[in-house]
């Protein structure tokens, strides 16, 4: 059930895409039906260029014969389509499960629109149920992992800070060389300010926190597909 779910908001946002758009494509399960969906309309003749936010995601759309681009060669992108780990009632998200989340802040941060695409189950209250990711550089490991453990304790983490592994038990490292702490909160009260304290640590690349990002999410329930609009 989940799948079809998630594959009927990828099919809802498709719905806003237009011939000759620039478009981001997100990593993820979710964000896998809407290429796959937007491969099928390509091979029909629709027209656009897409810049990836992953290596997975790059070799998906490369095998449906979507053109593809990079940020160096276009300066703006019409829409980000992607999924979210969280999503919370005023749109604010946890993204990053898919070990992405560099990549998809920048490319969702160069469009106009990031349109967010989910089951219900990603529906929360308040962030923080799902880990949030942290990634870090290699460099300086000990010193960051312990910077990051002193601001996540100040700002109520429940469960501690965990180094992601691969599924060969060695650490996950992202596509841009770098590794991710996971940090398990429970329940994020403050953030914008936790997302302050994170990006002011030197060892810190990016986080999870997607604030004030997403303009419209489309969340697919069994009783059919919920539009959200931010009001921000």
């Amino acid at each position: 059930m989940s799948e079809d779910l998630k594959r009927q908001a990828a099919a809802m946002a498709l719905t806003q895409v237009q011939s000759g758009m620039r478009l981001g494509l997100g990593t993820g399960s979710t964000a896998k039906h809407f290429v796959d969906l937007l491969g099928e309309r390509v091979a029909a003749g629709f027209d656009c260029i897409c810049v990836p936010t992953s290596e997975v995601t790059a070799r998906q759309a490369q095998s449906l014969g979507i053109a593809l681009s990079d940020l160096d060669a276009l300066d703006r992108l019409d829409i980000t389509i992607d999924g979210a780990d969280e999503i919370d009632p005023v749109l604010n998200l946890i993204k990053g499960g898919g070990g992405a989340l560099l990549r998809e802040k920048i490319v969702a941060a160069a469009s106009d629109a990031m349109i967010v695409i989910a089951d219900v189950s990603k529906l929360v209250k308040t962030l923080g149920r799902f880990p949030l990711p942290i990634e870090v550089n290699r460099f300086g490991l000990g010193a960051t992992r312990r910077a990051v453990a002193n601001v996540i304790a100040a700002h109520g983490a429940e469960g501690g800070l965990r180094l992601r592994e691969a599924a060969s038990g060695e650490a996950f490292v992202t596509d841009g060389g770098h590794l991710i702490l996971d940090a398990f909160f429970g329940r994020i009260s403050q953030p914008e300010a936790l997302s302050r304290d994170l990006l002011d640590i030197a060892g810190v690349v990016q986080h999870g926190l997607f604030l004030k990002m997403c303009k419209t999410a489309y969340v697919a329930a069994p009783d059919g597909v919920r539009t959200l609009q931010s009001k921000v």
